[in-house]
């Protein structure tokens, strides 16, 4: 069984817009490959196909992986898709 990393959490609820803002998706017994992997690269800008398969074998592999960094704004939208498409998502962290 695959062990989860735990990295410092800023919960959603916080206050402060500013900064950079990472995605994280967690490992899970539910999700397949080929979804996770379809899933990132519909969602997020600039992942390939290709891309999406390494962040789901990173996931699979480690416990999780950020898959996106950047404005709060967009971080909460791509967190948002990501987890309206089923999978498992970490807090937003501040980076």
């Amino acid at each position: 069984m695959a062990q989860t990393v735990e990295l410092p959490r800023v919960s959603r609820g916080e206050s402060g817009r500013g900064g950079l803002w990472r995605v994280v998706v967690l490992n899970d017994n539910h999700n397949t490959f080929d979804h996770v992997a379809e899933s990132l690269a519909r969602v997020l800008p600039g992942v390939s196909l290709a891309e999406g398969y390494r962040f789901a074998h990173r996931i699979h592999n480690t416990g999780c992986a950020i898959v996106w960094g950047g404005p709060r704004e967009e971080a909460e939208q791509y967190w948002d898709q990501l987890d309206g498409a089923g999978l498992t998502m970490g807090p937003l962290e501040a980076a």
